[in-house]
This record gives C-alpha cells, sequence and structure tokens, in this order.
C-alpha cells in the first residue's frame, strides 16, 4: 500500500517516499508543447503547487521521476530548459517594503540555483530582467518562468484595500517584465487563486491564457472520483462513496466531471475516515462574511445564482464583488452553463455539505454572535422542522432572535429590513442541511422562503412591522389576544400566504405535510411579535 502524500507539494518527495501520485501529466504535456504564456485560478489546498514542481520537474528533464506516467514516453528528455521559480507561499507580506524585498530575494535564489553570476544591484524590473536573459544565454535555452500564489501578497492584505492597492502596483511592477522579455521565453505559468482584471495587474501581460474555465483543463487541480476510486480503493475500500461524494465532491470548472479537493480526501483518510471540514478549517471567510454583511446581501440568494461571466471573472481590491470572492475562494462552483441573449451564463452552488454547513455556521456567527448557543439552538430548531412541530418552531426562533446581542444594532439600521431576518433564519436552516428555496415563485407571486425537511414543507412569508403599524394592530385586532401563529387576521404575513396560494402547489404531495408560517417582527423589539 501505498504512502499518503500529507502536506507533500514536490514530485521528487511523492516519488522518493512512495505515496501516492494522481497522474496530471497528461494535461500538463497538452500545455507545454508549444511555447505559451498560461494563467489558472484555483481555491486553496487545490494541488497547484504540486502541478508547478511536476511543469519544473519536466522542463528541468528529469525522465527518472516520470516512469509510470502518461508524459514519460511523450516529452523529449533530452531538451532541459532553466527554470525560474517565483513563489509567494512562504511569508506573510503586510507592506510593500517587504514585498520588494521578498521579490530581490526569490531572484537571487533563482540566480544561485541557476548558477548565475548576480546582477547588479538594481531595481526589480532590471533584476528580473537580467535574471530571464542571463539564464537563456548562460543555457542556450529560452526560460520557464513558473509562479506559485502570484496573489498571496494582495490577499493577505484583502481588508485592508490601500495596503492590497499597494501590493498589486508591486507586482505588477514585477509581472510587466514578462512581456517584455517574451523573446526570452519558453513557456510562462501563473497560478493563484483569485484573478485581477488585466488592467489592473496584468496589463504588462496581456498576453496570459487564461485556462480557468478552459473545459480541457477543469480537472488540472483536484481527484475526480475516477481518481479516488484507481488510487486510493485500499483506503477507502469499507467507506459508502456515495456520502463520501456527498460531502466532499462537487467543485467543477466547465466541463461534465466534478472534482474532490485533494487536502479532503487525504485528511479523511489519515482522520481514520471521520466525516468533519477539513479545507474549510484551513481558510477563515472572516473578511467575505463582512462584505456580505456591509452589501446587506440576501443570503437566502445563494440558493440559486445566475451570472454573467464578467462576475466570476476577475475583481480589484477597491470595489470587491462578494460573489466573485466567494467563487474564486472555492465556497461556490459552477452548476451549470447556458446562453441568454447570446450571452455566456453561470448558474452557481455551493459545492458540497461540507462548505454548506460550515460558511453557514460562520454567517451565524458573524450575523448574530451565537458562537455559544448555536448548537443548541440548531439542534431544538431541527427536531421541530423534522417533527412539523411549528409552535415549536416559531419558539425556537424567537429565542434566537431574543440571544443576539443588543450591541449588534448599535448605530445601524439593519434590524429594520426583512432581508436580515431572512438571512440569519436562511443560514440557520442551510446549517441543518435542509432544502431552501428562497423567493419560491407560484402563480399567484413568490413567498419569502420555502423550507424542506424530512416529510414536511415549511411556505414562510415574514413581514418587519415599525411601531405605528403593531399600534393599529393593537387597536382593530385587540392585540392581548393576538396569535399571529394562527390566525390570519392578525397576521398579515399568514394572511398574504393564505391569500395568495402560496402552498398550493405543495399540496396532495403523498407523504408530505404542508405548514404555511407567518412571521412578523417588529423593529423595535428586534424579534416576533407575540405569539
Amino acid at each position: 500500500m501505498k504512502n499518503l502524500p500529507l502536506s507533500i507539494n514536490t514530485l521528487s518527495k511523492i516519488i522518493e517516499k512512495n505515496c501516492i501520485y494522481v497522474d496530471k501529466t497528461k494535461m500538463a504535456y497538452q500545455l507545454i508543447c508549444q511555447p505559451g504564456a498560461f494563467f489558472l485560478s484555483r481555491p486553496r489546498r487545490f494541488g497547484k503547487s504540486l502541478f508547478i514542481d511536476t511543469l519544473k520537474e519536466i522542463f528541468e528533464g528529469n525522465q527518472e521521476l516520470f516512469k509510470g506516467l502518461y508524459i514519460h514516453d511523450k516529452w523529449n528528455w533530452s531538451q532541459k530548459y532553466p527554470v525560474i521559480v517565483i513563489d509567494f507561499a512562504g511569508a506573510v507580506l503586510k507592506n510593500r517594503k517587504d514585498l520588494d524585498n521578498r521579490i530581490r530575494k526569490i531572484i537571487r535564489s533563482n540566480e544561485q540555483q541557476l548558477n548565475l553570476e548576480p546582477s547588479l544591484d538594481i531595481d526589480i524590473p532590471g533584476l528580473f530582467e537580467d535574471l530571464i536573459m542571463n539564464s537563456a544565454k548562460k543555457y542556450n535555452q529560452k526560460a520557464v518562468v513558473l509562479v506559485d500564489e502570484y496573489d498571496k501578497p494582495i490577499l493577505d492584505n484583502i481588508d485592508n484595500s490601500k495596503v492590497a492597492a499597494e501590493m498589486r502596483e508591486g507586482l505588477k511592477n514585477l509581472y510587466s517584465v514578462l512581456k517584455a522579455q517574451d523573446a526570452h521565453l519558453q513557456f510562462v505559468f501563473m497560478t493563484g487563486v483569485t484573478k485581477f482584471s488585466k488592467v489592473s495587474l496584468f496589463s504588462g501581460v496581456n498576453q496570459l491564457t487564461d485556462i480557468t474555465l478552459n473545459e480541457n483543463y477543469s480537472t488540472i487541480c483536484g481527484y475526480t472520483h475516477e481518481d479516488v476510486d484507481n488510487q486510493f480503493s485500499e483506503y477507502l475500500n469499507n467507506v459508502d462513496s456515495n456520502r463520501l461524494m456527498y460531502w466532499y465532491n462537487g467543485y467543477k470548472w466547465l466541463g461534465n466531471t466534478p472534482v474532490y479537493n485533494p487536502y479532503d480526501i487525504l485528511l479523511f483518510i489519515h482522520n481514520k475516515m471521520s466525516y468533519r471540514a477539513y479545507w474549510f478549517e484551513t481558510g477563515n471567510p472572516t473578511f467575505l462574511v463582512k462584505l456580505f454583511q456591509k452589501n446587506r446581501y440576501f443570503l437566502p440568494s445563494l440558493e440559486n445564482l445566475v451570472v454573467t461571466e464578467e462576475i466570476i471573472d476577475s475583481f480589484e481590491v477597491e470595489k470587491i464583488n462578494p460573489l466573485t470572492l466567494l467563487f474564486q475562494s472555492g465556497y461556490l462552483t459552477i452548476k451549470r452553463t447556458f446562453t441568454r441573449r447570446q450571452r455566456l451564463m453561470f448558474q452557481l452552488k455551493i459545492p458540497n455539505f461540507e462548505v454548506k454547513i460550515a460558511l453557514h455556521d460562520h454567517f451565524i456567527n458573524a450575523y448574530t454572535d451565537l458562537v455559544n448557543e448555536k448548537i443548541e439552538l440548531q439542534d431544538n430548531l431541527y427536531d421541530c422542522l423534522e417533527q412539523g412541530d411549528v409552535v415549536g418552531m416559531v419558539q425556537v426562533i424567537k429565542r434566537l432572535f431574543a440571544s443576539i446581542p443588543w450591541r449588534n444594532f448599535t448605530n445601524n439600521d439593519i434590524a429594520d429590513y426583512e432581508g436580515y431576518y431572512a438571512s440569519v433564519l436562511y443560514a440557520f436552516f442551510s446549517s441543518l442541511d435542509a432544502e431552501i428555496i428562497p423567493e419560491d415563485i407560484t402563480n399567484h407571486g413568490q413567498v419569502d422562503m420555502t423550507v424542506k425537511l424530512g416529510n414536511h414543507v415549511y411556505v414562510m412569508e415574514i413581514k418587519v412591522m415599525d411601531q405605528d403599524n403593531i399600534n393599529i394592530i393593537d387597536t382593530n385586532n385587540k392585540m392581548d389576544a393576538l396569535n399571529p401563529l394562527e390566525n390570519p387576521d392578525h397576521n398579515p404575513a399568514l394572511k398574504q400566504i393564505q391569500e395568495k396560494g402560496y402552498a398550493e402547489k405543495y399540496r396532495g404531495i403523498k407523504g408530505i405535510t404542508v405548514h404555511e408560517v407567518g412571521l412578523v417582527f417588529s423593529k423595535k423589539l428586534r424579534n416576533l411579535l407575540r405569539n
């Protein structure tokens, strides 16, 4: 049985330590058969660094490492190229000075690796130009430049747009050399998590071919289910493959074949087949969640996102679209593509169960501050949903909003909007793995949210009322006897559900119990009206 390549990003070590290697050299061969410059964006922990190292070993002519792999009898191993590797993974840089010092160190390290005489201490573009030209001259072959984590200095400072912009300019200062040195370059490959527009970062490298959404390279990183079956079968012999796919599979970049994050599979096996959020725990989406809060994003919309390529393609640090970052960071993936008005459209989805529950737990923490109380509320809410206990469910919802600290509403009017309450409820229901249909459409309009769990369907409408409207209800309907849960005369949300017939399309389905739930919140109380 071969060993697991845990935390190994170098091909030579994988081969030497008799570790499992999922062969990606067929796609590597397709890329390198002709000169070119390519760009690939993939989320963290997807095997980008290992692919970069594989390219390095190919271009350096280390044929022995590739015995038994696709490329072994196809590549001309007699041709060896000087390879320049630029990798920003090893440090967290917090200002432009640190970035420039790091770039100089990387250039000097490459000079030593290639046995070149050190260049004079000139500016960074000059140093990089000398490195490329001198390596091509010494080895009488055009140089290969491989860039890993090209965007990390920006992403490490993404919560500070000023510093992030400074980092972007520093990197642009480096990468712009690639266009000017095209005559001395055989191959360029850049990879990272995000894609910044050509105008902001790649204006000097506009010859780059982006293969991020190229169907031919959709599985260039990650493990397909076939890879897992073939390479890890001895480890996964008694594992329910459907459950494994449900938890960890589902990432897609065009093409029809979804992939696993390798980190999940390796840690799942290493931890004795324990289902946990391994990949999710390696990153912190706090900045992303803050973006959603700041923009007052309607969280239920995550269930049915349709966007243009412009949205998922690139972004700027001065104006970040949270959906763009959510997609590029791996929290959303492509469900399907279609054409509308002659434009390619993308329907997005959360890739799998791991990301779904973990992401919504983070949303709950950010929107409510209920880190400690969350589990009990989730358990109680799940029990009520599963048992069809609407009265109990409403009581849990009331406890939920009563537990949110008052400071969350200081100096803001977020509790005045229906979207806030819908977003909190959506995050809770989604964290229970319930099926959510936001803005569920009927022939008479749309209800705010339909929630399905087990044999029960809950059709929910949400209303937020100010004090004047509450007083009107109090005067006209004797609010001391008010039961908004059951009486549509006293519950405008429930009344709308019934008058519009929102629940009718679910009635008559065998084995399904349908519940109409009108939730009326008070702006003043920041909670449900009494019930």
